[in-house]
């Protein structure tokens, strides 16, 4: 059967179109609100990052949710319903995160989180079948944490953190590995990561006497508990979680965190590390870049939970595209399944190997402990 000239014209430009069809991702950060110290560093790499993968054009259709749960539940409803995104790369924190996996599931739409509560990815939830993450775990700092405080002589601990979920997961957490380990939790309390004074609180650890003080919050708000600390005469041993590791938290704190001691992903001290480290040179790779556009000195492990994100595409697209099409719930569930089945990759933060009950991939060679001396960074 011959064609019409102008039907066989839309076939072929349809072929086209359909043989090219670009990759939307959508990007969901916390650029301002409490996180922001947080987002900004996620927001800005993504400009960095590659706009092809696997000979397909790639569109990152960034968000900013100002660290607020209900924006960030609009903004994947938004990227689903009208942008008919293929995958979506957010939030920035754990409450945006964990709200956001309803939306993931119903619409049948990879997630991968910048987020580090190990309940973003719990895979006893039918949900996170679509969520993966590129921040270590609480788990896995907890017990970076709990070893450097044994080895420090630390038998009582005071911990403080945020309201929500990213302080309660840590809580949790930690405090099942100090119990183990036979570390006494001798005061516990909570803030909001908007709150400008938690002098009761601090008054209550004081009085508790302990060792050493875990605050666990994120960002810039993180650095109220230990200013406050230090301004009630506080001389214990002082922890972090990962959730500090920017610049802007050493500024906001300043001398009182001098001699802070926190986990963190090996980015942080690319420098630092042995050669022989296998992730070096792709941590390194990521700083120079960075730091290259946004000046020295302004890498944070923040910006590379966003670059690892995209390295997961990276290998993952050109696997879903033997299956399916841009733009369709079949390559969207290819794509899903191709981060799964993901092994050795070399992130920024660490060496990943995906599986069915693995939505995070890392082993403990994605954590080093630091110290802030002299307003820097320094591996332990």
């Amino acid at each position: 059967m011959k064609l019409k000239p102008v039907a066989a014209g839309l076939i072929a430009a349809f072929a086209v179109s359909f043989a090219y069809a670009d990759i939307n991702v959508g990007v969901t950060v916390s650029a301002t609100g409490p996180a922001a110290s947080l987002g900004i560093p996620e927001k800005n790499t993504f400009a960095l990052m590659p706009t092809t993968i696997a000979g397909q054009k790639i569109n990152y259709i960034i968000l900013d949710d100002a660290s607020d749960t209900t924006s960030a539940v609009k903004n994947i409803r938004k990227f689903v319903t009208e942008d008919k995104v293929d995958v979506v790369v957010g939030s920035t924190i754990t409450p945006n995160s964990l709200a956001m996996i309803d939306v993931a599931a119903e619409a049948e739409t990879p997630m991968i989180s910048m987020a580090a509560s190990s309940r973003i990815v719990d895979t006893s939830n039918p949900k996170v079948k679509w969520v993966f993450k590129t921040p270590q775990n609480d788990v896995q700092m907890s017990s970076a944490i709990v070893e450097s405080m044994l080895a420090n002589k630390v038998q009582t601990v005071g911990f403080i953190g945020f309201a929500d979920a990213y302080g309660e997961g840590w809580y949790n957490e930690f405090s099942k590995i100090a119990e183990a380990r036979n570390l006494k939790i001798v005061a516990s309390e909570r803030y909001n990561r908007g709150d400008t004074s938690v002098t009761g609180q601090v008054l209550k650890i004081m009085a508790a006497r302990p060792d050493a003080v875990l605050v666990a919050g994120a960002g810039t708000p993180a650095a109220l508990p230990q200013k406050t600390l230090k301004e009630r005469g506080y001389s214990g041993l002082y922890y972090q979680t990962h959730g500090v590791a920017n610049k802007d938290f050493i500024r906001v704190c300043g001398a009182d965190c001098e001699g802070t001691l926190l986990p963190a992903g090996p980015v942080l001290v690319a420098a630092q590390l042995p050669d022989s480290n296998p992730i070096k040179k792709v941590a390194m790779d990521y700083t120079n870049k960075y730091e290259a556009t946004y000046g020295k000195g302004t890498t944070s492990t923040f910006g590379a939970h966003a670059a690892d994100a995209v390295n997961l595409l990276a290998h993952a697209i050109p696997v879903a595209l033997k299956t399916a099409k841009p733009g369709t719930k079949e390559f969207r569930a290819a794509l899903r399944d191709a981060i799964e089945g993901l092994k050795d990759v070399t992130n920024a933060h660490g060496i990943v190997n995906m599986s069915p009950t693995d939505h995070l991939g890392f082993d403990q060679r994605s954590r080093v402990m630091v110290k802030i001396e002299s307003g820097a960074w320094k591996l332990q």
